[in-house]
């Protein structure tokens, strides 16, 4: 059974980067600069969404472009993978299980992160929207990863916000809400999770439960 990972709050822990690279764009744009914790909620949505609600539609695409200013130096690195992912996907790929990423960050910079953190490796492709915002919601990311995949059986999809639940469910997936990344219990049993694991060890032990059926 196919497993697809959201990056994002599932593999990697972005807080840093992400958060900084918004304070920038909003400094940049002479707008108030909210504190961390303030724009969590930031992580996971597509981008464009995500300033046009901290800016509004006028100005959205020029924050985007102001925050991958700042990514593109600098923000990509201020990432890590979390405790116990790297364990969790040696031992999926140990059992055959095809591994692929379908995250809502540009493919390019997904690409790069995964080489960086030393985990492309486990992936057999990479699904990400282009720099145009093109494919950034989850439900057509999907809908075209399997498609280019070209696998009819049941898949998996793994992440931590609503968004990869919604698209999950969309595409007929089973869907893995984690809890270590930055979408709440409600949140995700609200969007019709089927599961949801605490942490990697956790959702190692529903992964083995179910890739085999």
């Amino acid at each position: 059974m196919p497993i697809y990972f959201d990056l994002d709050g599932t593999l990697t822990d972005p807080r840093e980067g992400i958060t900084r690279c918004i304070q920038y764009a909003l400094s940049a744009l002479g707008r108030a600069v909210p504190a961390e914790d303030d724009i969590l909620w930031c992580i996971g949505p597509p981008l464009l969404q995500s300033f046009e609600k901290l800016v509004g539609r006028a100005d959205a695409h020029t924050a985007v472009q102001l925050y991958r200013e700042r990514f593109g130096e600098q923000g990509w690195l201020e990432n890590r993978p979390y405790d116990g992912i790297d364990v969790l996907l040696q031992n999926l790929c140990a059992n055959d299980v095809p591994l692929y990423v379908a995250t809502s960050k540009p493919q390019v910079f997904a690409e790069k992160i995964l080489q960086h953190f030393g985990l492309r490796g486990y992936f057999k492709d990479v699904f990400g929207p282009d720099l145009h915002g093109n494919l950034s919601d989850k439900q057509a990311l999907l809908a075209h990863a399997r498609s280019v995949v070209g696998l009819t059986q049941p898949s998996i999809m793994v992440g931590d916000r609503r968004y990869d639940i919604d698209g999950g469910k969309a595409n007929a997936l089973v869907t893995i809400g984690v809890l270590y990344g930055y979408g709440s219990r409600e949140e995700l049993w609200a969007a019709g999770a089927d599961y949801l694991a605490n942490d990697p060890g956790e959702l190692g032990v529903l992964l083995a439960a179910n890739y085999g059926r």
